[in-house]
This record gives structure tokens, C-alpha cells and sequence, in this order.
């Protein structure tokens, strides 16, 4: 499984160099909030360790770190131990002894005590030993100044000296946690309520003017000494008398069973739910932490720092562990390229999605094919355009020139005057998405019926005349937004007189083939693609192209723009003006931000960004030039709450403002190292709720989450969406590189 530790970090990440980045002079976004001066900040990390065995061996229901900082675990198996730089468990307790274990604790001495299922065991100096006195099962252990507490539903054992004395007492025996406190007795967690037992005195809390619910679970004294209480229902806050304050779902709990209850080094309270952690810091925020990218299994059963600050999450399939580190956004830049380079460049130079042949396990990756490659190409086209225009790195220019290669090639591979294909495979390939397939009549009538527009393409893949390359058919509208916004951007940053003509002449020959096809994209079959589709025969005059009539007015009108600002031949301004004039296509695209809910889709918000740099930096007329920038920031308004880096510099670009700086930042300072596109289900959380905006076909949440809670990114992708994930697939990190490189090149990030 995909483990990001320092080790599997780039050269360039040694822990002196994260040292040296801690003595780094903070900085902050400045007064106007223009400009982030790149700083340190802290990167979560998540790191795996199932146990070997089967499901009981997984089943951590205790966890505890020693004075050596080795973890230990008590499981459904038994107890296990892993050294602190290793990744192998060690099973502890063996022979007859061995079974299920409930609890383990460190004490002062470095001794660990274990209770498992017959008894109390010590550890220490690698010996193992059974303790006298104490009767199986232990369930809870307390290492305290006046000695080592042993609960059970047999009995409450206290250790002074070298002997385990019985209590008399009036605890119930469903012990779930217990604490010190602070003085010389116990807080005691059960299925019955709170007791606070001292040698002289048991009181016991359970009604609701106590308690949430009579139902503890966890016990944790916070940095100011108050007592949580984790149990049904959510979190208690208490003195030592009365309940103060309460946690439920709407403060930010996922789940009405709380497990555990734990005070992290730096003063933040960590709350295990069944679904998920969620962490309160003492100004009153609160963050979250779930699914497979952060948690073995949402149900989170115990917590242990160690003295680093990584946190030992103990769940029923194994142990997580949450790291920090230190790291600068320059230097995730450096990270996230170095996985690009290594998985996600494929020949001849496709920026793509990797296939993880074991699921969640990067070191199974293969190459794989998208019907996007052109469009996402497109974005690494972009973004090597604007590295290059940053730092004038001569190989980004090297590396844009050779994405511009793969999707010229895209064009020149079909054999045809202009029609491009989707994406290229090697002609040996075996596994392709998508494949040749055939349809009988049946099939056609029954796909007719429920889409009209439907178009059965029986042939997608094609083998190119030289037999070196597959070329995938049927090409959509969104690759041809794609590949102009690539287009434009390389053409206007980094290419030289030179290229400039090639890349006008390659834009030219599409558009040559649209305006020779009535402004349509049309296949080796001589009809038009199922997508691609911008006459105004069809846009105007035939009802069901009425849901694409205002966005694909406003693609054509900047694939026009675009090829007559490269190539200065009047025939593409002529028909830009004659759509305009005679067509409506302004008007049409006036109606781009009034879009019927039943036909927005939220992948077409990214090809209407796409378009908008076109559109405004090639545009010499005012009155048309004020339309489009006016449109844009309609447009944006309906955008910001998306806080979408990509949009938000687009937007910035277009426009030559500086605006929307600090959710771009949170974005990218948020974002996980880990591109795995694990299964994210928002569905079982209770402090959301599911709503259907802003896109009405989707299902959504109703408070947009952080980065490091959303499936991984694609812009196309919802950012509000509900569920999802395949962990069979890790994204290419452009989607972040994009963003944080038209930062820099605006001067909005520095260096």
C-alpha cells in the first residue's frame, strides 16, 4: 500500500532540510492580500500498517507508544509491537496465553502492561511476564503517580509496590476507558455513565444534566484541564462538578458514537468517531480526518501520540499513522513533479492518470489510456507554458514543446485534413478503455430512445498509417477546449517566431476543417463526433442541441478568435463576425451564466474558464472586448464560493487582477501528497448535510470541503461532490501544478 514517509520522498526532502525550514521567518499574505510569500507550514502525511494475519490481527482495539517510542497494539489476535523504525509487528504474547488482547499502556519505567484475555502481562528489558492477582479479561490499564491501576469486568486491581491489591468498589464492570485525576483517584468511563472514584468516595454521573447520554466511551483532560467525555451522542465537557458544553454533530462531529478522546502535543483535542477523527484546537476550529486517504477504517477505536507528534490511530483493519512535516509550497511543487515525471508522462509525452494494478498500491502502476488525455495534455501544456515564463527553465520549454508534439501528433496521426483524435496508444497495447465493439439494431433503438443525439461509434480505435499507434476516435468538445487553452498559452509564454508559425499553422488546419464542415468536428466516418458539435444549424434551429446552444456559441467564438489572433487570415475573423451578427452567438453566450439547472454539469464551468483568456487577451474590438470581461466577472461571481484555484487565476489572468489569493493558497497548502483516488463517502457523515447545488443532477454536500477531504482532483470533477473514488487510479498532479504555477508567473506566489 502507498506509504509516504521521508524515505519515499525525493532527495531533495532530508529531514535537514525540513529542520532548516522550521527557522524560516514566517510570512503571511499581505495587507491587500495580493501576494503569498511562500513559507513553511505543516503537511499531513498518512502512512498505513496493516498486521499480518487475518481480520482479528487487524482488529487494533488499544494502542500505546513506550519510552522508545515502539508502537504497541492490543488486537482480536493478541498484542503485537513494532520497533520504531520498522514496519514489521511482532506478535507478543504467545503459546497458550495467547488470544484476544483489550488494552496496553506504557508507564513511567518503560515497562508496558498488556491485558489480554486471561490476565495481566508486563514487558520490559524483553521480558515477558503474568502478573499475580489481576483476573482476565483486562480491559483498561492506568499508569498513575500512586501506582498501576487493572480494570476488568472481574474486578479493579490497584499496584503500589511490586504486588497487585483488589478494590473494593462500586464501578460497573463495563469498563471502556479510565484516566487519572491529577490528584489520587480515577475518571472511569462506561456503558452506565462517569464515575469519579477516589478510596474514600465513588460518584457516579449518568443523567442527562451530566452526560450527553449515559454511554462513555473516551476520557481526555484538555490543555485548560477540563474533562471530555466522548460517548453516544457526542462529546461532554466538564469540570470537576458539572457539565459545561457539549459537542454534537453540528459542531463538527461525524458520527453520534465517539470511541476515543485524546490531547495532542500541540494543545488540539482528537475526537474518534465511527467515522473518522476530528481534531478541535483551542481557538475553537476544527479539521477532519477520514476515508481510506487518511484512516485505515473510519472507526477509530484509541489514539497515541509520540513524541514527535504523529498520532497512532488504532482501527478495526490495522494502524494509521498521521504524521507532520514541514514543507514550503515550492518544495510540494518539487514533490508533486517528481511523481509526474516518474508515473504520469507516457510516451510520446501524454500527461495522464496512472493504473494501479493492486489497488492503493503505487509501486503496481502502469500507464492507461483516458478519452481526456488531449484536454489534460492540454493542461500540462499550460502549465510547463507558465513555469517557463516564471523561471525561464529551459526544460519546461523543452517539456512544453514536446506535450505540443503529442497533440499536433493527435492530428496528424488520423491521416486527415484537420480532424484530430482523442488520445494514442502503442499499436501492441491489449487493454485499452473504450474498445471496437458492435451494436445490434436492438441496442441502437433502445440508446436512441433515451438520447436522441446518441451516436453508436462501433470503431474507436484506429491503427495509424505507419502501424505504430492505436488513435482513438469520436473526439469531444471539451478536448478541443482543452487543446486551445493549452494552445494559447504556449503560444503566448514560451514559443519562439518559429514555432509560433507551427503552432498557428496546426490551429489553422482544425479550424479550416470546422469551417469546412459547417462548424462541426467530423470523424473518418464523415459524420460529426457525438460532442463536437458548434453550427448554428444545429445550436439555433434544432431543440435538442437547446442544453449546449450558449456554451458551444462561446467555444466557437473563441476557437475562431484564437486561430485569426495566430495566423492574421481575415476568412476566421469574417465568420467570428458573421456568427456574432447574423447567428446571435453573443447573445447565446450572454446565457452561459443563466444556464437551466437540468443542463449544467459542472465540467462544462472548467471549459468555460478555459475559454475566457482567449476570448478577452485576443479581442481588439471594445465593445466586444467590454462584453467578454463583463461576462467573466458575472461569471466569476456564480464561481468564487467553488474556490477553485484554477478558475480563481484564470480569472485573475484575464483580467489583470489579484483576487481570490487566500482560498487558492488554503487549496494548495491543503492538498494531500497522496494522489490515490481513494473512495471518499461523505453519505455517512452527520455533520453534513446532502444537498443538489449548485449543480442540480449531482449529489452534494452543503458545506464545500477542504481539499484533504474531496476524492482526488481533476477540474472537471465537482469539487462538491458526495461520493466517490476509485483507489485503482492515481491522478496526475496537474491539477495542483497548474494553479501554483500561474500564481508565480502573476507574482501572486513567491518563491
Amino acid at each position: 500500500m502507498m506509504n509516504l514517509t521521508l524515505k519515499h520522498l525525493p532527495a531533495y526532502f532530508t529531514l535537514s532540510v525540513l529542520i532548516l525550514a522550521s527557522c524560516k521567518k514566517e510570512a503571511s499574505i499581505d495587507t491587500e492580500g495580493t501576494f503569498y510569500p511562500d513559507k513553511v507550514f505543516i503537511q499531513e502525511i498518512h502512512e498505513a500498517f496493516p498486521i499480518p494475519g487475518d481480520a482479528a490481527a487487524n482488529d487494533v482495539r488499544s494502542i500505546t507508544v513506550d519510552k522508545g517510542s515502539d508502537i504497541w497494539i492490543a488486537t482480536g489476535a493478541g498484542v503485537f509491537r513494532k520497533k520504531k523504525h520498522e514496519t514489521k509487528w511482532v506478535h507478543i504474547i504467545t503459546g497458550e496465553d495467547n488470544g484476544p488482547a483489550f488494552a496496553v499502556a506504557a508507564d513511567s519505567s518503560g515497562t508496558v502492561w498488556l491485558g489480554n484475555w486471561n490476565g495481566l502481562f508486563s514487558y520490559k528489558n524483553d521480558i515477558l511476564e503474568k502478573t499475580t492477582g489481576p483476573l482476565g479479561p483486562i480491559s483498561a490499564i492506568c499508569s498513575t503517580a500512586d501506582g498501576l491501576y487493572a480494570l476488568g469486568p472481574n474486578g479493579f486491581w490497584l499496584r503500589r509496590g511490586k504486588d497487585f491489591e483488589k478494590t473494593k468498589n462500586t464501578l460497573s464492570k463495563s469498563v471502556r476507558d479510565v484516566i487519572s485525576d491529577g490528584t489520587h483517584g480515577l475518571w472511569v468511563a462506561t456503558d452506565v455513565g462517569l464515575y469519579h472514584w477516589t478510596e474514600n468516595e465513588t460518584k457516579h454521573y449518568y443523567k442527562t444534566d451530566a452526560l450527553i447520554s449515559g454511554y462513555a466511551k473516551g476520557l481526555a483532560f484538555d490543555k485548560s484541564g477540563k474533562l471530555w467525555v466522548g460517548g453516544l451522542g457526542g462529546v461532554t465537557i466538564r469540570d470537576s462538578e458539572k457539565k459545561e458544553k457539549e459537542l454534537k454533530t453540528e459542531d463538527g462531529i461525524p458520527s453520534i458514537y465517539v470511541n476515543a478522546v485524546r490531547l495532542a502535543p500541540d494543545s488540539s483535542m482528537w475526537v474518534g468517531t465511527q467515522t473518522g477523527v476530528v481534531r478541535y484546537l483551542p481557538d475553537g476550529s476544527h479539521s477532519l480526518r477520514f476515508s481510506r486517504r487518511w484512516l485505515m477504517d473510519d472507526q477509530v477505536n484509541d489514539i497515541v501520540f509520540d513524541t514527535e507528534g504523529t498520532a497512532w490511530i488504532a482501527t478495526p483493519k490495522g494502524v494509521s499513522a498521521i504524521r507532520k512535516m514541514k514543507m514550503t509550497l515550492s518544495q510540494k511543487n518539487d514533490f508533486f513533479f517528481d511523481v509526474l515525471m516518474k508515473r504520469h508522462i507516457r510516451a510520446p509525452w501524454i500527461a495522464g492518470q496512472a493504473h494501479l494494478k493492486i489497488p492503493g498500491d503505487t509501486t503496481s502502476w502502469e500507464p492507461e489510456d483516458d478519452d481526456n488525455d488531449g484536454e489534460y495534455t492540454g493542461n500540462y501544456l499550460a502549465m510547463e507554458s507558465f513555469r517557463y515564463a516564471a523561471t525561464k527553465n529551459p526544460e519546461a520549454k523543452e517539456n512544453a514543446k514536446k506535450a505540443f508534439g503529442f497533440l499536433r501528433l493527435l492530428q496528424q496521426v488520423t491521416g486527415t485534413d484537420g480532424f484530430f483524435a482523442r488520445t494514442i496508444i502503442p499499436a501492441d497495447w491489449k487493454q485499452m478503455h473504450d474498445g471496437n465493439r458492435t451494436y445490434t439494431e436492438r441496442e441502437k433503438a433502445d440508446e436512441l430512445v433515451k438520447e436522441p443525439r446518441n451516436k453508436p461509434v462501433e470503431v474507436r480505435w484506429h491503427q495509424s498509417k505507419d502501424g505504430k499507434w492505436l488513435w482513438k476516435g469520436d473526439t469531444s468538445s471539451d478536448e478541443m477546449c482543452g487543446h486551445m487553452f493549452g494552445y494559447y498559452f504556449y503560444y503566448t509564454l514560451v514559443a519562439d517566431n518559429e514555432e509560433k508559425k507551427i503552432i498557428a499553422t496546426h490551429v489553422g488546419n482544425i479550424l479550416d476543417h470546422l469551417l469546412k464542415n459547417n462548424l462541426n468536428l467530423v470523424d473518418v466516418d464523415g459524420t460529426h463526433t457525438r460532442w463536437s458539435v458548434w453550427s448554428p444549424d444545429k445550436l439555433n434551429r434544432d431543440p435538442e442541441w437547446l442544453p449546449d446552444r450558449n456554451q458551444n456559441s462561446m467555444e466557437m467564438l473563441a476557437f475562431l478568435k484564437l486561430a485569426y489572433h495566430m495566423t492574421s487570415n481575415e476568412k476566421y475573423e469574417k465568420e467570428y463576425v458573421r456568427l456574432i451578427k447574423n447567428e446571435h452567438y453573443l447573445e447565446n453566450m450572454a446565457e452561459v451564466t443563466k444556464q437551466n439547472p437540468a443542463w449544467l454539469i459542472y465540467f462544462d464551468v472548467v471549459l468555460q474558464a478555459y475559454l475566457y483568456p482567449i476570448l478577452i487577451k485576443c479581442e481588439k474590438d471594445p465593445v466586444r472586448l467590454k462584453f467578454y470581461k463583463d461576462h467573466l466577472e458575472e461569471w466569476f461571481t456564480k464561481r468564487t464560493a467553488d474556490h477553485n484555484p484554477l478558475i480563481n487565476f484564470i480569472y485573475n489572468y484575464s483580467l489583470d487582477k489579484k483576487s481570490e489569493l487566500g482560498n487558492s493558497v488554503d487549496f494548495l497548502i491543503d492538498t494531500p501528497l497522496d494522489l490515490i483516488d481513494w473512495p471518499i463517502d461523505h453519505r455517512k457523515r452527520e455533520d453534513i448535510k446532502v444537498v443538489r447545488t449548485p449543480v442540480l443532477e449531482d449529489e452534494q454536500v452543503d458545506q464545500l470541503q477542504p481539499a484533504s477531504l474531496r476524492m482526488t482532483v481533476r477540474w472537471d470533477k465537482n469539487p462538491w461532490t458526495l461520493a466517490g473514488g476509485n483507489p485503482q487510479v492515481e491522478r496526475e498532479p496537474v491539477f495542483w501544478l497548474l494553479p501554483y504555477w500561474m500564481g508565480r508567473y502573476l507574482g501572486m506566489i513567491t518563491k
